[in-house]
């Protein structure tokens, strides 16, 4: 496989880079830290690597350096198709290269060899109660194709150091191949009639998921294909990326890893912000019954701010303008569908909602972020169970997450094992710090 020649070509140089930088500078002090983060969730703490991505304040998410523009423009696309392969975004998160339409397809390729979902995996989803999360069905579909782990089956019988990566590419590749299956039967099991609709081996990724959900309406695979680009990673502090280093740090396989990660991204704090966002939206919708008008908007907003609440899918912690992840779907609904009435009204709050932050809640950064309009698209095309839309998400951030865990056993990254202080020594440090 060509993908990995191109990643074990690399290796030499990389794992004499991480060396050498241990060896000379494993004493240099990069940052400091105070009670505030200790108590505060570790935020802003420089304590984890990634080379796979990087939220720039000012341009927003960089996919191996490359921003979100510069994505949609250089990725290969099908010859007649709007929106790059997800396969090669694939490629480029584990290569670190643009690749070609070639190299793209093989991608493709091997995920359409390795989609199949075995027997038991339909019946351990059919067992659970019907009222059982989709998330919870995602977890436990992706933790039941466990004893396919090739890591865990070489790494027993003996496998040499150096070489952890490779069983981890194979893994990585199985799944992320059935995820899209596996998500796609989770929708229908809960909402639809059932029954599982088999991929088309003449289809890629993002036109297999639109058939194998059901979805016959013209655009959704490009709309897919987009929204895993979007998704797919985030640096590797964010709870379902860190959850699932922190397991595989163990030498835990892919499976069990991105089990904890899907579970961390189940979080209301994480990836269920975007049902906050959409349900927010409609809420609204029906408030007027219908659009409002600007003034209408801007004083309902102002109402929600004064009644002790937020307006979810507004405000960053870390860029200083609009998520360029939410520009893209702002533009791919302009273009496709500006005449839906849910999605002209995430445009328009995306007008009038950011001045109302800055003028009565002195936000210093009131800019949208990818939440708050990604439900709008998928209420377009017939996607509105809310419960759903966080497993959408997970199988686009299983990309990212697995290339880091394919790159971290490359590089032998360590358990992460960090060290905790009782509120008592924090007390003496404190009063330390106030005596000197």
């Amino acid at each position: 496989m060509n993908l990995k020649h191109k990643i074990a070509g690399q290796l030499p140089d990389w794992r004499a880079r991480v060396k050498k930088l241990l060896a000379e500078s494993a004493d240099v002090k990069v940052d400091e830290v105070n009670i505030g983060q200790i108590y505060g969730g570790m935020r802003n703490i420089k304590s984890l690597v990634t080379d796979i991505s990087y939220v720039d304040p000012e341009q927003g998410i960089r996919l191996r350096g490359y921003t979100i523009d510069d994505l949609l423009e250089k990725l290969p696309k099908q010859p007649g198709h709007e929106i790059p392969l997800v396969g090669g975004l694939y490629y480029l998160l584990l290569v670190g290269e643009i690749p070609s339409l070639e190299e793209a397809n093989e991608i493709e390729s091997e995920w359409k060899k390795r989609s199949k979902l075995p027997g038991y995996l339909f019946d351990v989803l059919k067992a659970m109660p019907v009222d059982t999360h989709p998330m919870t069905l995602l977890s436990q579909g992706i933790l039941a194709l466990q004893r396919e782990s090739l890591f865990a089956h070489h790494y027993h019988t003996g496998l040499k150091k150096d070489e952890y990566w490779d069983p981890m590419l194979e893994d990585s590749l199985n799944l992320t191949a059935k995820l899209p299956g596996i998500a796609a039967f989770i929708y229908r099991l809960k909402y639809k009639d059932g029954n599982y609709i088999a991929p088309d081996p003449a289809l890629d990724f993002g036109q297999n998921f639109a058939r194998m959900m059901g979805i016959e309406a013209s655009g959704y695979d490009e709309l897919t294909r987009l929204y895993m680009l979007l998704h797919s990673d985030h640096e590797s502090g964010n709870v379902s990326a860190h959850a699932t280093h922190l397991v595989g740090s163990a030498l835990s396989d892919i499976y069990y890893a991105l089990s904890a990660g899907m579970n961390g991204l189940a979080g209301p704090l994480h990836g269920l912000a975007n049902q906050e966002c959409l349900g927010w939206l409609l809420s609204v919708y029906d408030e007027f019954g219908g659009l409002p008008t600007k003034e209408q908007l801007y004083q309902y907003a102002l109402k929600t701010l004064q009644g002790g609440l937020v307006i979810p899918g507004y405000g960053h912690a870390v860029l200083r303008k609009t998520d360029p992840r939410f520009s893209a779907q702002l533009a791919f609904g302009k273009k496709h569908f500006p005449e839906d009435q849910i999605f002209a009204l995430a445009s328009l709050v995306y007008d009038v909602v950011p001045d109302v932050l800055r003028d009565h809640s002195r936000t210093k950064d009131p800019w949208p972020n990818v939440d708050a309009i990604s439900g709008s698209l998928q209420h377009h095309y017939g996607v509105r169970e809310f419960d759903f839309l966080t497993v959408l998400f997970g199988v686009s951030r299983a990309l990212g997450v697995t290339t880091n865990a394919v790159w971290a056993r490359a590089l032998g990254q360590p358990l992460e094992r960090p060290k905790s202080l009782s509120t008592a020594m924090l007390e003496a440090v404190a009063a330390k710090a106030k005596g000197s």
